[in-house]
């Protein structure tokens, strides 16, 4: 939780406080994270904020569908199950919609599977990276220095 929260124990015989991350302000990054677990979005927005990132929620697949059209994201942070429209499902029909748009988004998927094969199966989806729950703040930093530049365009 001291993680999630940026809260760190006291030292002894100091004060408590947060460990503030380096911010990723500059890059002005715009991120979509498409989860169906509200705690899962309240947190992954909240160390998204803290690492200066401004982020959107989609509640499931179809409604991330929506939000790349609608929207230009710099990444897309994808919940691999969900109910409905799973996140193979919308990331293959992203996908395809790209392949006539001439841009590709990057999709980083977000699963608690962490099994042999998990990452593969992400990948072959068209997902770009993979990981693994609980989110980390520094999982999710690495991911938007990685994958958070300008949308690729497609030749």
């Amino acid at each position: 939780l001291a993680d999630v929260t940026g809260r760190r124990a006291a030292p002894a015989g100091g004060s408590g406080g947060r460990a503030e991350p380096e911010s990723l302000k500059g890059l002005g990054l715009r991120v979509l994270v498409v989860e169906d677990n509200t705690v899962n979005q309240k947190l992954a927005v909240r160390m998204l904020e803290r690492l200066g990132v401004d982020a959107d929620v989609a509640a499931c697949g179809h409604d991330a569908i929506e939000s790349v059209v609608r929207q230009r994201y710099d990444i897309v942070f994808m919940d691999v199950q969900m109910p409905d429209m799973d996140g193979y499902e919308a990331t293959a029909v992203i996908r395809r919609r790209e392949a006539t748009s001439g841009t590709r988004v990057p999709i980083v998927a977000m699963t608690a599977h962490a099994l042999e094969g998990d990452r593969e199966r992400c990948l072959e989806a068209g997902m770009d990276d993979y990981m693994s729950k609980p989110i980390r703040p520094d999982g999710l930093r690495a991911a938007l220095v990685r994958w958070g530049g300008p949308v690729e365009e497609v030749a």
